[in-house]
């Protein structure tokens, strides 16, 4: 297609809403025509998101005053698009789901995780899980798109290939995410979460994770997954630190063929191999507003222990900038379009 994409973002005001407009204004083949807040309405875009002052005009207008589009982001507050799909799936024939509404299939695991019963079952296949490494087959030509959860997808990534490839011991694998104040809110998803209002959150969340349904749905082999969720000083980023234990007999060696096997040609994967430095780790910092996860490892030899660690910025890989990449494949478009910042240093 010769024409842009022409692009509304429903709830832009948030943290996953605005990151998209972020990207979606850098983007070559998109157009964003509208953004809604009902909070904001009327007022101009810099006024919440201070860094887009110069880089649209555009202005907050009411949910109710949206107009059709080819693709609809909604950035909306949990169990909100799924009540309002009716009515804003009528004005475009795509739409990308930001929030956690639409990312499980089994409404059983929903209802498990989320203490109630999913209240549009009927959807739930209808969405691609948008994982662009995992699923990359199924969002081939998908226009019901389902953004992943941040933690679940640092999870995921670091851990599948080791599952994939059988290279961990059957037994329990052991989950700590640290995590900056934009994935550290009461909701399952950040996307409805206001910028100004954030700050600095200290929510913990021991066991019982929502993501922890994502990360059992997508990882195979059946491993008791225990996530445990820290919020740090940071904004951005997250951090996940993964323990298991490999069978007898597999070494460093066998984790890293694993690794290269399933993400040599991924083009957001960057696995953190040096030995030396103070760089030998994947630190989420210099990964601030890019597309990639770095994931690294060490094995314990005398125990057979791998530590995982991977990191992303949760606001783009783990939110807006995983959607798009998502949205790329679907389009036939180069998946990197839109999404090459390679991060700051120092």
């Amino acid at each position: 297609m010769s024409e842009k994409l022409k692009v509304a973002i429903v709830g832009a005001s948030g943290y996953a809403g605005g990151e998209f407009l972020r990207l979606a204004l850098g983007h070559p083949r998109l157009e964003v025509i509208q953004v809604s807040s009902e909070r904001y309405a009327k007022q101009p875009v810099h006024l919440v998101h201070p860094n887009l002052r110069g880089a649209t005009k555009l202005r907050f207008s009411s949910i109710n005053e949206l107009s059709e589009a080819d693709l609809l982001v909604l950035g909306l507050p949990h169990k909100e698009s799924a009540k309002r799909f009716d009515d804003l799936s009528k004005l475009a024939p795509r739409m990308i789901d930001l929030a956690a509404d639409f990312r499980l299939q089994d409404e059983e695991l929903y209802e498990r995780y989320y203490g109630e019963a999913h209240p549009r079952p009927d959807l739930l296949g209808k969405f691609v899980y948008g994982n662009p490494e995992l699923r990359r087959n199924e969002l081939q030509d998908a226009k019901y798109i389902s953004g992943a959860g941040c933690i679940a997808t640092a999870t995921i990534l670091g851990l599948y290939p080791l599952l994939r490839h059988a290279v961990l011991a059957k037994g329990d694998i052991i989950v700590e995410a640290k995590i900056g104040s934009s994935a550290a809110g009461n909701s399952p998803s950040s996307a409805g979460h206001h910028p100004e209002r954030m700050g600095v959150i200290r929510t913990y969340a021991p066991t019982g994770h929502r993501h922890t349904a994502e990360i059992n749905q997508e990882l195979p082999g059946n491993f008791p997954i225990h996530l445990t969720a820290t919020a740090v000083e940071r904004v951005r980023g997250i951090l996940v630190t993964a323990h298991a234990f490999l069978p007898d007999g597999y070494s460093d060696r066998d984790v890293m063929g694993a690794y290269r096997d399933i993400y040599e040609n991924e083009p957001f994967i960057r696995l953190v191999t040096a030995r030396r430095g103070i760089h030998r780790v994947p630190d989420p910092k210099i990964l601030d507003g890019t597309n990639f996860c770095d994931i690294g490892f060490a094995v314990d030899n005398d125990t057979g222990r791998v530590v995982v660690m991977s990191a992303i910025d949760n606001l783009v890989k783990g939110t807006a900038g995983h959607a798009l990449q998502a949205l790329n494949i679907s389009m036939g478009w180069d998946e990197t379009l839109g999404l090459d910042f390679l991060g700051l240093h120092p």
